[in-house]
């Protein structure tokens, strides 16, 4: 009987035992998590959870009784510290666990600010349930939340802790939030969003000291000379792959553990999903590294079924979504290191109710709406067809379901 492992304890492990178990493998899974908690979607720590509009119950993957009925043996609490690639052995805190094959799942954790960090003020990050609990608690009127980085989490916080009542100020280095992402023309929109908001939103800004007052609360000085008090500084400067495990065992990677298109590593029986897998597109003609909740849903299932040997390439464009204040948004599609050339958008921009495109050539890279819940399925079909009359999708008239063909 053949044992598949699980190194990792997140969504995108969950929904490869799902799979197995759904495709038809009747041996033996394990899986290895270094949290004590059973799966769940990280979403909701910086969404309803954190706002308190969701219970935690609603994290979670499964219940309980779903790993014990679909006989997965879970190991929580454990950490996987090495592979022995030609032995097929696993090693943990807790002993070996040998494989026939193992997916590697370990996700990723977020990037360290030292100058936070050994300031010995209060510092916050966001990952995991204790950290969201804890954020959580600290979100309260009157108290001022200081957010280091203005990108998804930093501005999801940042709505959650203007919702609580709390007095927020964001610090970003570029001209705006998430312009890397989303470029000038829809990261505006998101600026203005959070300043109506009462978020004092600075931007350009360079910080060169942090030191904790004699009332314990953290001082932030600035490059320019000023400094600003905060009761909490939160930390969101982005995240870095979990390649530690991959690493020892001299696995290909970079920038994550690099796979080819069927989510398979360096070695014939080590498979790779989510956060850390650094997955070869045959779409995009690239490797990409997507930190996103649907990532690791569909690449979880993928690798299941790759891993029974189906042989599928991993062919799904990005995609990811955010919701702050009354904003929601769906965005699917990757613009990659060569940029684009216009933003297409349609819609009432001012009033937050509109698509964007970006275009490269007469190629549509990626698609966005916000606050426009039946466009994401003709904005999927754009950018997955590719190519798109630009006179027609530029003109707001031509609806969006015409150009989807």
């Amino acid at each position: 009987m053949d044992t598949f492992v699980i190194a990792g304890g997140g969504l995108a492990a969950a929904k490869a035992i799902e799979q197995l178990r759904v495709g038809g493998f009747e041996g033996r899974i394990v899986l290895v998590g270094a949290e004590q908690h059973l799966p769940y979607e990280r979403p909701p720590l910086s969404k309803g959870y954190l706002l308190g509009s969701e219970e935690l119950d609603k994290a979670f993957v499964q219940p309980p009784d779903w790993y014990d009925e679909h006989d997965v043996d879970l190991r929580l609490g454990t950490n996987a510290t090495g592979i022995d690639l030609d032995a097929h052995s696993l090693t943990t805190d807790r002993g070996l666990v040998d494989y026939d094959r193992l997916l590697i799942a370990t996700g990723a954790r977020p990037r360290r600010l030292a100058l936070a960090d050994d300031s010995g003020a209060a510092v916050a990050y966001l990952r995991t349930i204790e950290d969201s609990q804890r954020l959580r608690a600290a979100l309260q009127p009157g108290r001022r939340i200081v957010i280091i980085g203005g990108g998804w989490v930093g501005l999801e916080v940042a709505a959650a802790a203007r919702t609580a009542g709390s007095e927020v100020v964001v610090l970003e280095a570029l001209d705006l939030p998430l312009v890397r992402v989303l470029g000038p023309e829809v990261a505006e929109v998101f600026r203005n969003l959070h300043v109506e908001h009462g978020v004092d939103l600075r931007t350009n800004v360079s910080i060169t000291a942090i030191h904790r007052d004699q009332g314990r609360r953290a001082v932030v000085t600035l490059a320019d000379g000023s400094s600003l008090g905060a009761d909490l500084l939160v930390v969101g400067v982005g995240v870095a792959p979990n390649t530690e495990l991959a690493d020892t065992a001299g696995l290909h990677t970079d920038n994550g553990v690099v796979v080819d298109e069927r989510l398979r590593a360096s070695h014939p029986d080590v498979f790779t999903a989510g956060d850390v897998a650094n997955v070869y597109h045959p779409v995009l003609g690239r490797h990409v590294r997507v930190e996103h909740w649907d990532t690791a849903i569909q690449q979880g299932r993928s690798a299941a079924r790759n891993m029974l040997d189906a042989k599928e390439a991993y062919t799904l464009l990005p995609y990811f979504f955010t919701d702050q204040y009354d904003l929601g948004i769906e965005y699917v599609g990757s613009i990659g290191p060569d940029g684009y050339d216009e933003v297409v958008l349609r819609g009432d921009v001012p009033g937050r109710q509109l698509t964007a495109f970006w275009v490269k050539g007469d190629r549509v890279l990626a698609g966005m709406h916000a606050n426009d819940w039946d466009a994401i399925e003709p904005i999927r079909s754009i950018v997955t067809a590719g190519h798109v009359d630009l006179t027609r999708l530029r003109d707001p008239s031509t609806p969006l379901d015409v150009l989807a063909g």
